[in-house]
């Protein structure tokens, strides 16, 4: 039995075009494994490197940024793909891409923040001025970023809230993780004490927590005292501080003013012994 060359048609016309999607979808496959292998390895290089040099924040950086090209190019990959697969299918893409013009003017008067966000982010990448772990302050917020986006930037703050801030909110950012910090530190003591006595025990304090094992490392150099801030009626404060590693200035501030209590204490027992 012959094959009727009208059937032979309609089924070539079938399949050419489900082949050819198929063949889409597949190139789509192929090309998002490339660059996912592409961008692992050059975020490995790119981390060796930084780690040799002993810049953990550019890893950090380079991490978000990996992220977010990872997210752009799985929505430029899918977008062609879904478009050429409607050109295979019979659907003309040229009305849709026209009518997609149209509606997004329209939509992009109302979506101003929208893109301002976008932007926004991208620059807070680029510039490198906010990194996945760093401590910083913006929009009014404080806390460690989690997560950061082209949309927005998620924070956790000390209570534990999550804050997500849109990227067009934030005007100002201060980042307390770059290279070191200062823990800023007040003390308060009598105006009948001796100054120059209570520096000594300031700049003791300081020495020995830079030779203790859990503390040592984060401080990064002597103690800087600046002298007496305020004369009040009945005691004087007095400020110091010491240069330490980013986010390790809470925990230095806290384990120097409990020496610091602890000295004086037993300084005014010697005192009332005596």
């Amino acid at each position: 039995m012959v094959p009727d060359l009208n059937d032979l048609k309609q089924w070539g016309d079938v399949l050419r075009p489900t082949f050819r999607v198929i063949l889409i979808w597949l190139l789509a496959w192929l090309a998002h494994a490339m660059i996912r292998r592409l961008l692992r390895a050059l975020r490995g290089h790119i981390a060796a490197r930084a780690e040799m040099h002993g810049e953990l924040h550019d890893v950090r950086r380079i991490e978000t940024l990996m992220n977010v090209f990872r997210y752009a190019a799985n929505i430029v990959l899918v977008g062609m793909a879904v478009m050429l697969t409607l050109g295979q299918i019979g659907i003309s893409i040229t009305p849709l891409l026209a009518t997609a013009g149209v509606v997004g003017i329209a939509i992009g008067f109302g979506a101003q923040s929208l893109v301002k966000d976008f932007f926004t982010g991208l620059f807070l990448l680029i510039e490198n001025q906010i990194s996945e772990g760093d401590m910083i302050e913006a929009a009014g917020k404080s806390g460690f970023v989690e997560r950061v986006t082209l949309r927005h930037v998620r924070m956790r703050d000390y209570d534990g809230s999550v804050h997500f801030i849109p990227n067009s909110m934030i005007t100002t950012v201060t980042n307390r993780s770059r290279g070191y910090v200062y823990a800023v530190i007040d003390i308060s003591v009598r105006r009948q004490e001796n100054l120059e006595r209570v520096f000594g025990i300031m700049n003791g304090i300081s020495d020995d927590m830079r030779r203790n094992a859990a503390f040592g490392p984060d401080v990064l150099d002597d103690l800087d005292i600046g002298g007496v801030e305020k004369v009040e009626d009945a005691s004087i404060a007095l400020r110091c501080r010491l240069k330490v590693r980013p986010g390790a200035q809470w925990r230095i501030r806290r384990e120097f003013l409990r020496r610091m209590k602890a000295a004086l204490d037993a300084q005014e027992q010697v005192q009332s012994a005596a």
